[in-house]
């Protein structure tokens, strides 16, 4: 009698809690590790994890997807290649979660190792997709446009439809959830990033989900020819580095160590990390710059 009524009140707080749900079916970080390890194929299989509170990592060993859970449904941020939307999909089922429970799909940026599975999301999903009025046109278009300095490196994507635009600093909301977006034109045009808080065990942290700051051109882009490009790049890194982070999660998740944060191997939480982040763009289009003029002359 005792242990069925236990079993009831189990039952009733893990419905009462969803983001309980994923943790008695998620990986632990050393099953995550030893498939993983040495691994960032972009569509190299991961078994999904808990990362904090009610976010779950259900992405591949080499690309971020997020799943952000709630009572009144679930946020999806990313979905890998377009290879990638059958096991980004299994490792929400595997996690416990009904795919028809998540109401939206955000993205990072319009590349196609981030959005290529958004389509086949959406569809496998009914979600609504929302993203920056900045990435619209590319999103819907499946391809990025010339402003892009990686343009002639980039592969398409099955093209999507944006069911609603935000603008920099708008807000994405359901249930207790609120996401909001920070528009970081760097790796791309419609980079975003994203930040909300998450709580466990009476311990909110505030998480932020920043958008690559690498800055590959193609042979046909010169960064001189664009001040523009590089002063909003500058701006991007500062707006990165001041982002609320105590927790920072990127699109490609060995650039933020966090198989090993999360295996224990390092820090999880550094209110530190977007800061360090965020210098480390500006490191990096430091690089690109100095490539393009050549060696320095004697």
């Amino acid at each position: 009698m005792l242990s069925t009524l236990a079993a009831g009140l189990l039952a009733l707080s893990n419905a009462a809690d969803p983001a309980s749900v994923g943790l008695t079916n998620a990986a632990a970080p050393a099953a995550l590790i030893q498939t993983c390890g040495g691994k960032f194929g972009w569509e190299d299989p991961a078994p999904p994890i808990h990362i904090y509170g009610n976010v779950y990592y259900v992405g591949s060993c080499g690309i971020s997807s997020l799943l952000i859970v709630s009572s009144a449904g679930h946020i999806l941020i990313d979905g890998g290649t377009e290879k990638n939307a059958a096991s980004v999909a299994a490792n929400i089922e595997r996690l416990g979660y009904r795919l028809h429970d998540i109401k939206y799909i955000l993205n990072s940026h319009e590349h196609y190792d981030h959005t290529g599975g958004l389509r086949q999301l959406q569809q496998l999903t009914g979600a609504k997709i929302i993203a920056l009025a900045a990435s619209k046109p590319m999103l819907e278009a499946g391809h990025s446009f010339r402003e892009d300095p990686q343009l002639e490196l980039l592969k398409s994507f099955p093209a999507i439809h944006v069911d609603r635009t935000i603008q920099d600093g708008g807000t994405v909301r359901l249930s207790q959830l609120k996401l909001t977006a920070h528009s970081t034109p760097a790796h791309s045009p419609g980079s975003t990033s994203w930040t909300w808080k998450s709580c466990e065990q009476g311990k909110c942290v505030r998480i932020a989900y920043a958008d690559s700051v690498t800055i590959p051109v193609d042979k046909d882009y010169r960064l001189a020819d664009h001040p523009e490009h590089v002063a909003q790049f500058r701006q991007a890194m500062k707006t990165i580095a001041a982002l609320p982070c105590d927790l920072l999660i990127t699109p490609h998740p060995d650039i933020s160590n966090l198989f090993n944060r999360l295996a224990g191997h390092a820090p999880l939480i550094d209110p530190g990390a977007c800061a360090a982040y965020g210098a480390r763009g500006i490191r990096n289009l430091e690089t690109e710059i100095q490539k393009e003029q050549g060696p320095p002359t004697s």
